[in-house]
């Protein structure tokens, strides 16, 4: 992803950190929606609600909701000068990544993925994309509690990993690379 100064390009959704200094594109239709329920995704987001000024990302069911997109249709605008990376563990494979001038999380990247986790938080309330599936509800220790508004799965599913799978087909096989320099203790 590179830094660029362009205009919104038609179809796409302009989205940002809380306090508006990193700015981001998203262009065309996420590859899927979800809200993941993983233990890892709950403790990440508990930690980084800790931050100074962050606010909590979490759904009312305590799942991080997140639109995935390929690598390749997400473009910043500005703000790329705070942007750090933020692992639960130093040898952890996913990484978030944080806008560290109001501490907004702005994408998960797995280790080797060729999509990007965008949280939903980033998106105005009004345009924010709807949550297709939760995933990862086995990690729950009771899952009474969620409502049947979307499926529950207990983890992810066939249909998740072939919409992925397609998406890297359709980009060529590539998984470009996204340079972030800091790091974020939290």
């Amino acid at each position: 992803m590179s830094a660029t100064t362009t205009a919104t390009t038609p179809g796409s959704a302009a989205i940002g950190c809380a306090c508006g200094r990193t700015r981001l594109e998203a262009v065309g239709a996420p590859i899927l929606v979800s809200e993941c329920l993983c233990d890892s995704c709950k403790a990440a987001a508990k930690r980084l609600a800790a931050l100074p000024g962050a606010r909590d990302i979490r759904t009312a069911h305590g799942a991080t909701a997140c639109a995935e997109y390929r690598k390749d249709r997400v473009r910043f605008v500005s703000g790329t000068e705070h942007l750090a990376e933020f692992r639960l563990s130093p040898d952890a494979g996913t990484r978030r990544v944080v806008a560290t001038c109001c501490n907004t999380p702005v994408f998960l990247e797995l280790k080797g993925a060729h999509w990007l986790s965008m949280y939903l938080h980033l998106w105005p309330q009004q345009t924010r994309p709807k949550a297709q599936m939760r995933t990862m509800v086995g990690d729950l220790a009771d899952a009474s509690y969620l409502p049947d508004d979307i499926a529950n799965l207990n983890s992810q599913s066939l249909s998740f990993y072939a919409k992925l799978f397609g998406a890297w087909i359709a980009m060529g096989l590539r998984n470009p690379k996204i340079e972030v320099k800091e790091k974020l203790d939290a």
